[in-house]
């Protein structure tokens, strides 16, 4: 079962998306008399993947964009009378970019870590998140985390730059990690069998059993436990806004139904479904 902070969700529509994939805005929500925080509808700039399920994706039949991150984002905004305007951004660049102020906020799925609050804010957590063992049916040569690490000559895969990739460095060396651009690689090499296994966010790897439920399935325990947040500029004024729309969301259920909605059995949208490059 996936394990989130049931933080609900009516759900505003998904601004469409350019031949970029970005998505371009479609006004300010909200109204100043209703807001929180009025930002004047002030445009918000969102780093996404537009990748990463069920956070963030574009249909590859229709060319629309949808996710957890663009519904929650819309209901913000509609909180705080802003403008959103989400913005496609590599994983690999997404942080340091939000720290360098060429975008106001990321979201994607980030998990709150000490080393990366050292150069952006995070907002209050929004999800707990843990991280599992994502294998080929049938797999038998270990069953946890520690069996993998006792067996030196199997290599785990994951994806780059991300608290997936440091957590797999606190079990073994980086020589038996083999991290790729973008987790469906991580995942189809695990398939053609040249890694043993992926780790993996649970809510992330469900996506990929959807797809291939013959083929893989969850093993083990929790490897960890992580509150995802929204990552910001140092000193951003968006920060405090932004808590009192989250601690809103939760207090009325919105949260918990956007949750639901992405996280439970009926999200059916797999990786075949999206564009991935």
């Amino acid at each position: 079962m996936v394990v989130f902070a049931l933080v609900l969700a009516g759900c505003a529509s998904a601004p469409s998306a350019d031949a970029a994939g970005a998505a371009d805005p479609e006004g300010c929500l909200g109204s100043a008399e209703e807001a929180l925080v009025d930002l004047e509808c002030r445009e918000i700039t969102i780093a996404v993947e537009n990748a990463y399920l069920p956070f963030n994706y574009i249909s590859s039949e229709t060319g629309e964009p949808g996710g957890w991150d663009y519904d929650t984002w819309n209901e913000i905004c509609t909180r705080l009378h802003c403008t959103p305007v989400f913005t496609e951004v590599a994983w690999d660049a997404m942080i340091q970019s939000v720290a360098d102020g060429q975008y106001d906020v990321a979201a994607d799925g980030i998990t709150i870590t000490d080393e990366r609050a050292e150069i952006v804010d995070f907002s209050e957590g929004y999800i707990n998140i843990v991280q599992r063992l994502l294998v080929r049916q049938g797999e038998t040569r270990f069953a946890s985390i520690e069996d993998f690490v006792a067996n030196p000559e199997l290599v785990l895969g994951t994806q780059a730059s991300t608290t997936n990739y440091e957590t797999a460095l606190t079990y073994m060396s980086a020589d038996r990690i083999q991290a790729f651009e973008q987790f469906p690689f991580a995942v189809q090499a695990l398939i053609a069998g040249d890694v043993d296994a992926v780790i993996i966010d649970e809510v992330v790897g469900m996506g990929y059993l959807g797809e291939n439920k013959e083929a893989l399935e969850l093993i083990g325990p929790n490897i960890s436990s992580d509150q995802l947040g929204f990552v910001f500029p140092k000193g951003s004024d968006l920060v405090d806004p932004v808590n009192q729309a989250i601690q809103s969301m939760k207090d009325d259920g919105f949260l918990n139904e956007v949750n639901v909605k992405f996280f439970g059995p009926d999200f059916t949208i797999t990786y075949d479904d999206i564009v991935t490059e």
